[in-house]
């Protein structure tokens, strides 16, 4: 097993995004010098002033001690370690037929620039969340780029974190290691044993990338669940989350609390990466997708219909207040974000909007608002995401509840 000394490896981490930076930061607390890549300079040179670029508690004061002590430093590009794990993003290519293709570009990218530093009992993980065969294809770019693949260990780690609460989990959570060698996959075993105090389980690269797509499906059709609910409670006259609460009493029972929709990088998009694999063998995965990406839409229909009714009582239309833009609670991640979709569908048919978005600062085409400002000016609240802030708050004006706040205080 590796223990943390000062003769420890070193570390390059290419992608300094939302699990990349943690992971670096985390590793630097473990007696690690990490090196780490990104080709947003801007990232770079934020991260080199011991700065951050992304919300996540905690992280600030990690990023800026590990930079202070020289423990990590960014760069746009790698340079030779022992030890090279990739956190690249890994979108999909929308279709216009079919089923969305998965993006590994930025993955193969980052393999390729590294292959010409690799050397010979180098261990290179990937932790991007990546449809099954990635892991090969990796070793197959970085063979043709020239790299000692036969004497390098190639792994499959995902990462398994919740933004909010990334730093404690990349310690205590579980992880799965899948290498294309058994010798590959205990040797990153040893690694991750090294700073993560659960379990790491090993497996071989295929099954540890389809664990983490099944791990995001399962959610997905989980909250396609809850959201289908959400959506026929109206009609019956029914409280969706008087509902769910009740129902949950029943010892087998476990529903999930509907949302605006499902966003953020990950189970928004893992499902397709198995339907695009096996379409005729996932029609349960990929109802479940179209049951959350309708969801947006029937939000926008319902603040249509309160706006309408607004507009025939008081002669004019009313100023919505969107309180939440991010994918998810007390984050400023807005990938996928339902509520961002919704946000700007709604600007786009007329209405004067009040953007929310306590996490952000400023965002390019919206035009953000304190959250009380907004509160005063508005006629009508339609609530998105349930930040912090706007918990326990006493509401005077037509409220549109999609996130479970008024709900929450009911209760």
């Amino acid at each position: 097993m590796i223990h943390p000394d000062q003769n420890l490896p070193r570390v390059c981490i290419l992608g300094l995004g939302y699990i990349g930076l943690p992971t670096a930061a985390i590793l630097t607390q473990h007696g690690y010098s990490v090196i780490g890549v990104d080709i947003n300079p801007n990232v770079v040179d934020t991260i080199n002033q011991g700065s951050i670029h992304i919300v996540e508690p905690d992280l600030d004061q990690a990023v800026a001690i590990a930079v202070q002590t020289q423990k990590l430093q960014a760069s746009t590009t790698p340079t030779a370690a022992d030890i090279f794990i990739i956190c690249v993003p890994t979108p999909f290519h929308p279709a216009t037929e079919g089923l969305p293709q998965p993006n590994i570009d930025y993955v193969l990218a980052a393999a390729e620039a590294i292959a010409p530093i690799l050397q010979p009992g180098n261990l290179v993980i990937l932790e991007s969340t990546s449809p099954v065969g990635t892991t090969e294809q990796v070793a197959k770019t970085l063979a043709v780029a020239g790299a000692p693949v036969e004497q390098l260990h190639l792994a499959y780690c995902p990462e398994r974190v919740l933004p909010g609460n990334i730093l404690h989990e990349l310690i205590h959570n579980d992880r799965v290691v899948g290498g294309l060698t058994e010798e590959a996959a205990t040797t990153a075993q040893s690694f991750y044993a090294s700073f993560c105090q659960g379990q790491i389980l090993t497996t071989d690269a295929r099954t540890a990338e389809l664990c983490k797509l099944t791990e995001n499906a399962f959610r997905d059709v989980n909250l396609a669940f809850a959201n289908e609910l959400s959506m026929l409670c109206p009609n019956l006259k029914v409280d969706v989350r008087e509902l769910i609460r009740l129902a949950n009493h029943h010892p087998r029972v476990n529903i999930l609390q509907p949302g605006c929709g499902v966003g953020g990088h990950c189970i928004a998009v893992d499902p397709w990466f198995i339907a695009s694999a096996v379409p005729n063998h996932s029609p349960l995965l990929q109802t479940a997708r179209q049951v959350n990406n309708h969801k947006p839409q029937w939000v926008v229909n319902q603040v249509v219909a309160a706006a309408q009714e607004f507009a025939t009582i008081h002669q004019r239309q009313p100023i919505i207040a969107c309180l939440g833009l991010a994918f998810k609670p007390n984050v400023d991640d807005l990938r996928g974000s339902p509520a961002l979709e919704i946000t700007q569908n709604l600007q786009a048919l007329g209405y004067t909007i009040l953007p929310v978005e306590p996490n952000l600062k400023s965002h390019p085409t919206l035009n953000l608002m304190p959250w009380s400002l907004a509160l005063d000016k508005a006629d009508l609240l339609v609530f998105l995401v349930g930040h912090r802030e706007f918990h326990g708050l006493t509401l005077q004006k037509p409220s549109l509840d999609f996130c479970g706040i008024t709900h929450q205080s009911a209760h």
